[in-house]
């Protein structure tokens, strides 16, 4: 199962607080009880989110946490990336400056590493085209990315058995 860990789904519910609040700052304690993140979580994860580059902090009597740039701007896998490492399903389709080589055993004989690469790196471009920003928006607003609002429904029969007064098939 493909699964991000608890800190990175707190790290995107803390950014999408954020997104919401445009242009004011939100401090660790009212990001806490805004979300119902644990506020140790939360620090944790805001520390992380700084480092990276994604968050600004502010000192003084209105100080707080705030966006580094426009929600727009923050795609999806960058904030993955900031709090899991590198996008990837396989040590080998891990690409960048963090991709360890030799760390599996198979790697000088594997002959899927290749088709692996291709999967990770579209899993990378499709998580890439989603931003901060399409996360606070109305579900909607992903169907134009490819994402489905909500699951098909059924196909009806267009041509139902027509029954009679008392329920039988005629």
């Amino acid at each position: 199962m493909l699964r991000m860990s608890k800190m990175t789904d707190y790290g995107i519910v803390l950014l999408t607080e954020l997104a919401r609040a445009g242009s004011e700052t939100r401090t660790a304690r009212e990001l806490a009880a805004g979300t119902g993140v644990p506020l140790p979580s939360v620090s944790k994860v805001l520390k992380g989110l700084q480092g990276a580059g994604l968050l600004v902090s502010h000192r003084g009597a209105s100080g707080g946490y705030g966006l580094s740039r426009p929600a727009e701007q923050i795609p999806l896998t960058e904030i993955i990336s900031a709090l899991e490492g590198p996008v990837s399903l396989t040590e080998c389709g891990a690409q960048g400056a963090h991709a360890p080589s030799g760390t599996c055993e198979l790697e000088t004989v594997c002959r899927v590493r290749g088709h692996w690469r291709v999967i990770n790196r579209t899993i990378q471009d499709a998580l890439g085209r989603l931003t901060l920003a399409d996360l606070c928006a109305p579900v909607p607003r992903l169907v134009g990315l490819g994402v489905p609002a909500r699951p098909a429904a059924p196909a009806q029969n267009p041509n139902p058995i027509p029954t009679t007064a008392g329920g039988a098939h005629s």
